[in-house]
């Protein structure tokens, strides 16, 4: 789906391996990035669709004081409940998709971006890899996963655990791969990343 010779890269991975920092490195490459995280924020905001279908769902005790909806209370239902979470997303993925594929459209137009980047943890599960070029995957070492996520989140690593078993397992999402960064401490992000754009991405 190449949009005016740009190459739309789908960029996933489990939470701790490191997307951030790849796409970090990415932006030095004239890549515009679309984080699907920030969509996902901006989408359940007091007034959206989304919001409305949320309330209606889970109550009016997952507000906070302005009558947003709080991530935190939301996060700590549905990462206990698996039927929780699957209704969740299929009330947001639909909003996400439309608001990744609106930006699509706008910035295959921007001459100064040579790569569109979807950041998106659930790029597979959504099937928004059947929109992209190129699918990559960031992974590492369940141990060097719960380190990182310690030093960012300062969790006890059985929530960290659990939230990481919550995902989709590496080994079920790795066949839809075109390419794999096995990110490790030390990992040279900035070569790899470097050698596969010569190559094409």
């Amino acid at each position: 789906m190449t949009q005016n010779n740009k190459i739309i890269i789908g960029l996933t991975g489990g939470t701790g391996c490191g997307k951030t920092t790849v796409c970090s490195i990415l932006k030095r490459y004239d890549a515009y990035i679309i984080d699907a995280d920030k969509i996902a924020h901006s989408i359940i905001k007091n007034g959206t669709k989304a919001y409305f279908e949320i309330i209606d769902y889970f109550g009016k005790d997952i507000l906070n004081s302005d009558r947003q909806i709080d991530r935190k209370k939301l996060g700590e239902i549905v990462f206990n409940n698996k039927e929780k979470l699957d209704y969740l997303n299929r009330i947001t993925h639909k909003y996400i998709i439309e608001e990744i594929i609106n930006n699509i459209n706008i910035l295959k137009e921007k001459e100064e971006y040579k790569y569109i980047v979807i950041d998106a943890p659930l790029l597979i599960e959504t099937n928004l890899h059947k929109i992209v070029d190129t699918v990559w995957i960031v992974h590492c070492s369940l141990k060097t996963r719960i380190k990182r996520l310690k030093n960012r989140d300062n969790l006890s690593e059985e929530i960290l655990v659990k939230r990481i078993e919550s995902q989709t397992p590496f080994e079920q999402n790795k066949k839809f791969a075109d390419f794999i960064i096995l990110n490790e401490d030390g990992t040279d992000l900035e070569e790899i990343i470097k050698q596969r754009l010569q190559k094409g991405a």
